[in-house]
This record gives structure tokens, sequence and C-alpha cells, in this order.
């Protein structure tokens, strides 16, 4: 399963054979779910459409599998023994999804409408709920003797992530000039940096590491995912809408305060005074959109959220040494974290 190099086609090539190995648990968990149900997941995935007819669609680009197999193998551990544990972290992963569109009122994720505006929010909310739910039964019908440990550690993650999401919702409500750089950092880190974190760490659980190496690879993962992090959030500003599936700018549309904004507003610059009044508008029409993108680029959010990411990943191989210290048995794991910061959608 070693993939050797860091460079995009390893991670590539390993992205595909994890969605080769852990797809099949992953359809045959959701298969499982009560018809209504069923059918909001399935259409979410991408593995149905909205009439119940078969589609091709991927379930997503399986990260975070890809990071519990890898850490299992970096650990000297066997992956085949971690599939139902990545499967797990990406059903945790697809719960918060349905539960960020809702709440983001996207309307369209992966280039199709969001299950929320095609099945109504309460039929998409009880489906991530029941995603999540599918994610601990798997855990706790896992007969390797890491699944206890790995089930504590996915539920105190999703509590991690949901305070992450609680903070950025009442981050929207507050003046710009009140969150500052620390708060949006800290928000990021338990929204993103968690799971990717706890991705990290069940793979060192399932390869029998020490606690020790659980807590570097989780704090490997952590580094990773907010560098993940301030990636995606040059996207949602300066993405181009043709691979993201969603319009230009649209985190400031939507008075996002993500880190590169949350930087430019803390600049003390006249771009970031600008930006500032156009947040306090109610909405951001196309133009005030553009002049809020001019706005972050001439404040140095762009290029502060760029040197924040590369820094984040020096972080995280630092850690990565800690509980692996012969790196070239962690190419995966490098290939994986390389990968998530030089994504372009």
């Amino acid at each position: 399963m070693t993939m050797t190099g860091t460079d995009g086609r390893g991670a590539v090539a390993l992205l595909d054979h994890t969605r080769t190995v852990v797809n099949p648990h992953l359809r045959s968990t959701v298969e499982s779910l009560p018809g209504s149900i069923r059918r909001v997941a399935m259409y979410h995935l991408g593995w149905e459409r909205a009439d119940g007819t078969p589609d091709t669609g991927q379930a997503g680009k399986a990260i975070r599998p890809a990071l519990v197999l890898a850490a299992a193998e970096a650990l000297g551990g066997d992956p085949a023994q971690a599939v139902r544990a990545a499967a797990a972290v990406e059903l945790a992963h697809n719960f918060t999804l349905l539960h960020d569109d809702i709440v983001d009122e996207d309307p369209t994720r992966r280039h199709r409408p969001t299950a929320w505006t095609v099945f109504g929010i309460p039929d998409a909310l009880v489906a991530g709920d029941a995603m999540l739910a599918l994610a601990l039964r798997l855990l706790a019908e896992d007969d390797h003797r890491a699944s206890s440990a790995a089930s504590a550690r996915l539920a105190a993650c999703v509590i991690e992530l949901c305070a992450g999401q609680q903070a950025d919702c009442a981050f929207e409500r507050r003046d710009p000039y009140e969150v500052s750089l620390d708060e949006c950092v800290a928000m990021a880190t338990a929204k993103t940096g968690a799971l990717l974190g706890c991705a990290c760490a069940l793979g060192a659980l399932y390869a029998g590491a020490g606690e020790e190496e659980v807590a570097a690879m989780d704090a490997f993962g952590r580094e990773a995912g907010l560098a993940f992090q301030l990636i995606d959030d040059l996207i949602g500003i300066w993405g181009d809408p043709g691979r993201t599936g969603k319009p230009a700018g649209a985190d400031l549309a939507a008075h996002k305060k993500s880190l590169p904004v949350v930087a430019a507003l803390g600049s003390d610059t006249a771009a970031g005074a600008e930006l500032a009044e156009l947040y306090r508008r109610p909405v951001l029409d196309e133009e005030a959109v553009q002049r809020a993108t001019d706005a972050v680029e001439r404040a140095g959010g762009r290029d502060w959220a760029q040197t924040q990411a590369a820094d984040r990943m020096a972080r995280a191989v630092q850690q990565l040494s800690r509980a692996v210290p012969d790196l070239s048995a962690a190419g995966d794991l490098l290939a994986l974290a390389e990968f998530v910061t030089r994504r372009s959608r």
C-alpha cells in the first residue's frame, strides 16, 4: 500500500486505493439504514440521484480514512485491520458535512444540490445524526482490541467539532473587530484539525502504538488539519467556481470570519478598515464581495494564510518525527499532508 515520495501523484494513488478498500464497508454500512434515511445518505455520498436511481459520484476525497490507514502502517500495523475505523471516521466526517451545509445554507456540494435543499432540513439533519450513530456502531462492533479506545476518542472528537462549529457561528454575529486571530485559530483547530488528528490517532491505536506515539500522531493531524483549513479558507475566497462548485468569494458573501479575513481585519491597515466596513453591511452584493476580496489581499490576509499553512506543515512534520523517527516509513502520511496543502479546489 505504501506510495513512495511525497508528490501529488503518490497521494492521488493512495486516495484511490483507500476508496477501493474502504468504500465497500462504508456503503454496506450506509445501506443498513432505514429506507428514507438511507436515501438521503446515499444521495449525499454521490451513490444515488435524488430519485433513488444509481449515480456514479464519489463519496469524497477520502483524505481522513486514508490518514487512518497510513498512520497504522507508519507505526508498523496492518492497515487492513483498521479499515472499519477508517470507514467510521469518514461517516463522522459526512455527519458534519450534512449539518454544516444546513448551518451555512450552502446550496451545492460536490457540484450537486446539497441534501437539505433536495430533501428538506429535517431529513438532512436526521440523516447526519444516523451517520454519526453508524460511525460509533462500526467501532463498537469491531473485535479489534483498540476499538473501545477508538470509539471513546472519536466521540470526544465529535464534541470538539461541535464546539468549533458553534464558535464559527458565534463569530458571524460579532463585530468584525471583536474576533481575535487566536480565537479563530482555536476554532479552526477544533472544527477541522480535531478530526484529522483523530484519524491519525485511530490509525496509531490500531497499530498498537503507545500513549506518546498516539499523542504525537494526533498532534501531527491537528497541525496538518490547520494547514488544510488555511488553504480551504483561501479557496473560499479565491477558488475557481468551476472547480469548487461555489460562487467566487462565497465565504465573504456569508460574512465568514475565516482565518485570512481575521488576519486582514487585525492588520491595522486602511484595507483592513475597509473590509470591516464592508462586513458591517447586512448583505454583500457581487461588487461588494469583489471589494472585500481585494481588501483581504491588500491587508495581507492572503499572504499571511499562505505563510501560516507552510509553517503549520513544518510543525506537523516535527510532531510526526516524534512518533516515527525514521520519516521514510511515513511516506504516505507526508504525501497526504502535502496533498491537502496544495489543493486548488
